[in-house]
């Protein structure tokens, strides 16, 4: 009698080289879940085929990295927006470029095309979102509000609304057909990274780097829930295509959530990383990650995860009582209304200006003639971009991925209760790879190593370059694989004394530094943590007062200013993170004060607070340009850390 086979939850699919330098954005097409597009800083977008190791197709023209990638809802189109604030639409099944489209004036931050028009979506690091017509190449409208860059985008599914989520901790409901802003929902403390509508109700949720995602309700413009459990920043989110519940990315794992009342269904581990994008197909989630040039994708079997349940694994607030979840189909909320046909341009929607509009020209040819889309594979592009009739346009979707057998008994189980996911720190065991992976025709064909990284980031599992085995003796011969606990422990204990050593001389520091603050004031306390020679101190104390910017005064800015040009210089994450946080506050607050000071003509008579104050300005300044240029070198950078830098260049242009 033949023995079933358990298949696992969670599990690695594929891993490959996607471009010759930096993998800086990736997306799945939501349509066939099968397409997935990345953009490197070598200033391409490939098309791949998932679970394909050969990249289909390569799309040139930009010449800054890709910052943003979207796919249209029926895969024949792909929009990328790079460094530059640059716009390019391609055609995929001609293969050429369809639009370039100009007007932003920094990053593109974020993409999403119209669910039914011919529309496209953009927001920038200029804090602006733009609505551009494809067909025509022109931007409809510019809509303003946000004061920090925004980094996502959705359309309604009626076409009609848009929201936009930002680093200024707010989300924007905007109307297309108003051309205005309908309700600012704010509640984040932190940047919110991702916004997601419904796909049937009037609700919309939302995940931030403050740890939580929060149900906002579309007819009475109120909060519905939030959860707050989590320990990492929400990556992205994704609703169940029937709307039941909500699935978000976190780092290493996946989370399931409901949200009346706010409860999780189920947490499954996945080890991706800092996962960038989700897709749904054949009831098996798909969700994919980046990390230098290498892209990963998983496979999660949905069939396996529960959606909703009358008893939940997991509720968040104890001491209320259980409401059982809504039954599918029977909305408390209002249901979009979808038009029959096709989306006609929104009413009351005008350009902005003359300039923003572009009529066909040679401006078209030039752009055609500079932009290339490289077929490497023809056998693939065939199949998907120009099948002949029998064949479905996108790539197959009547066979889900097959499922690995489960680990041996006694090995990590995928899915956890929440109520245990708090305690689980170990990863799924990595899935060996069948082949060698291949990479992309870009570059020559040569063997994936793994190096240390150059920066340590502030998240991780593991102490970066350390082995359980390096503390272990070493196995002579078979024989001796079995360790007496007394050799063990006196292997791991080497060590223990110095860093008991180190750690108390830190907390050391920090209490003489909170004594002097206790008695004195903030400036003698930074003196004396400066002093004291210890930049983790500094952090530590740096940390508190970006709390309260109200502390900040010029004084601490001729102080600090030195500090944040070493730690914008660590290898260390968190060090670089607590420098970019001061140094925005300090040039928010102080830039437009020294400058002020810097031009006004000199006074007349004497004015003893006016050249002290003219003095620090001076040394303010002075200590500003050198870290400007630790700046635009570290403005290269892909990612939210390069982000984070090119914003500071941005506030920093006035010192040119």
């Amino acid at each position: 009698m033949a023995v079933a086979v358990t298949t696992k939850t969670a599990w690695k699919l594929q891993e490959i080289m996607a471009h010759s330098s930096n993998v800086s954005s990736v997306v799945l097409g939501k349509g066939s879940g099968r397409m997935l597009a990345t953009g490197g800083d070598d200033c391409r977008v490939n098309i791949w085929s998932v679970s394909k190791p050969n990249c289909i197709m390569s799309l040139t023209g930009h010449t800054t990295p890709i910052e943003s990638l979207q796919v249209n809802p029926n895969e024949k189109l792909i929009v990328a927006g790079s460094r530059s604030g640059s716009i390019r639409v391609w055609d995929l099944e001609a293969a050429k470029v369809l639009r370039t489209l100009p007007g932003h004036k920094a990053n593109i931050c974020s993409l999403h095309f119209h669910p039914f028009g011919s529309f496209v979506a953009s927001g920038s690091l200029d804090t602006n979102i733009k609505l551009w017509d494809v067909r025509r190449k022109g931007c409809i409208f510019t809509f303003k509000g946000h004061t920090e860059a925004v980094r996502c985008l959705r359309f309604s599914p009626d076409g009609k609304w848009v929201a936009s989520a930002a680093d200024d901790h707010t989300v924007k409901l905007w109307d297309l057909t108003a051309g205005k802003l309908m309700f600012e929902f704010t509640g984040h403390t932190g940047p919110v990274n991702v916004v997601e509508f419904h796909p049937n109700e009037y609700l919309l949720a939302s995940g931030s780097s403050d740890r939580t995602v929060r149900f906002w309700d579309l007819e009475k413009f109120q909060v519905v829930s939030c959860i707050e459990e989590e320990a990492t920043p929400v990556r992205c989110v994704l609703f169940n295509p029937d709307g039941c519940c909500l699935y978000s990315g976190f780092q290493d794992s996946l989370r399931v959530y409901g949200w009346e009342p706010e409860r999780c269904f189920d947490v499954v581990l996945v080890n991706w990383g800092k996962v960038a994008d989700l897709s749904i197909s054949n009831n098996q989630l798909i969700g994919v990650s980046f990390a230098q040039s290498t892209v990963s994708s998983f496979v999660v079997d949905l069939s396996r995860v529960p959606k909703s349940d009358s008893v939940p694994h997991g509720l968040i607030r104890d001491d209320q009582p259980l409401v059982p979840p809504t039954p599918t189909g029977s909305s408390l909320r209002r249901i979009y209304d979808r038009p029959s046909t096709s989306c006609s341009k929104p009413q009351r929607v005008k350009h902005n200006s003359e300039s923003e509009r572009h009529s066909p020209s040679s401006e078209d040819d030039r752009d055609e003639k500079e932009s290339k889309a490289e077929i490497q594979n023809q056998e693939d592009y065939k199949e998907i971009f120009q099948p002949k009739n029998a064949i479905c346009r996108t790539p197959p979707r009547n066979e889900p991925f097959p499922a690995p057998p489960e680990d041996e008994p006694g090995a990590a189980k995928e899915a956890v209760k929440p109520s245990q996911a708090a305690d689980v720190q170990t990863s799924l065991p990595k899935q060996e790879l069948p082949d060698p992976v291949q990479r992309p025709p870009i570059a020559s064909s040569t063997s994936l190593t793994r190096t240390e990284p150059s920066v340590i980031p502030a998240a991780r599992n593991e102490p970066i370059g350390l082995k359980a085995s390096d503390f272990l003796p070493a196995v002579k011969s078979q024989s001796q694989t079995e360790l007496v606990d007394e050799e063990a422990m006196s292997q791991i204990r080497k060590g223990h004394e110095t860093m008991c050593v180190v750690l108390t001389s830190r907390h050391k520091n920090l209490d003489a530094v909170r004594a002097v603050w206790s008695t004195s004031d903030i400036k003698n306390s930074l003196d004396s943590a400066v002093a004291i020679n210890d930049l983790s101190v500094v952090v530590d104390l740096l940390n508190i007062v970006n709390q309260k910017p109200s502390l900040w005064k010029l004084d601490l800015c001729t102080i600090v200013l030195p500090q944040i040009e070493k730690l914008l210089q660590s290898k260390y994450e968190s060090y670089v993170q607590t420098g970019c946080t001061s140094l925005k506050l300090i040039l928010q607050r102080f830039l437009p004060l020294i400058t002020d000071m810097l031009t006004a003509p000199p006074s007349v008579g004497v004015d003893i607070s006016r050249e002290e104050r003219l003095h620090k300005c001076k040394l303010c300044y002075k200590q500003l340009k050198n870290i400007s240029n630790v700046v635009k070198n570290k403005s290269g950078l892909s990612g939210r850390h390069g982000s984070a830098f090119r914003e500071l260049l941005l506030l920093m242009a006035v010192l040119d």
